[in-house]
């Protein structure tokens, strides 16, 4: 199977952000792939991978929400036949539970804790499509953490 090259150069940026502390160049490296791919209208697996990536590193709550809705509007456009070829491990099904913890994250951070629990909810519903690994491991606590943080936004909201 070959590399995807735009799958790899997108985990570079990430490989920025994440193990280099480096979200601004991660940011201009992901508007370079942006603009090469044509933006929305790239392929589907290529803007669903890069918007979320790209959501990452926003500054601007409201501009990293943009950028996860994209994300999930792309995902609606895969097939696990794509996937596979681009080497990717997982179904389609299993993007679905880290763009929806993300997009409950956006909603809550602007207040919004209906629209953060409904995201939260797809993100439980379609959890089992995730195996028992690292990456799964890690969207789980980020499930229970959003859980806990709207639990307690609930408890302090005026009556």
């Amino acid at each position: 199977m070959t590399v995807d090259a735009t799958l790899a150069r997108i985990n570079d940026g990430v490989q920025l952000h994440h193990q280099r502390g480096q979200r601004d160049a991660a940011r201009d490296l992901f508007t370079r792939i942006w603009d090469e791919i044509g933006g929305q209208d790239g392929d589907p697996l290529h803007v669903c991978v890069l918007a979320h990536a790209m959501a990452d590193v926003q500054d601007d709550v409201h501009q990293e929400l943009l950028w996860d809705q994209r994300a999930l509007a792309a995902a609606d456009l895969l097939t696990d036949t794509r996937v596979a070829q681009a080497g990717v491990a997982l179904p389609v099904a299993g993007l679905y539970p880290s763009l929806h913890l993300n997009l409950g994250e956006c909603h809550r951070k602007l207040g919004d804790l209906d629209r953060a629990r409904e995201h939260l909810r797809h993100a439980q519903a379609g959890i089992d499509a995730l195996g028992d690994d690292e990456y799964a491991r890690l969207i789980r606590a980020g499930l229970d953490r959003l859980t806990q943080l709207l639990a307690s936004a609930s408890e302090n909201a005026p009556q």
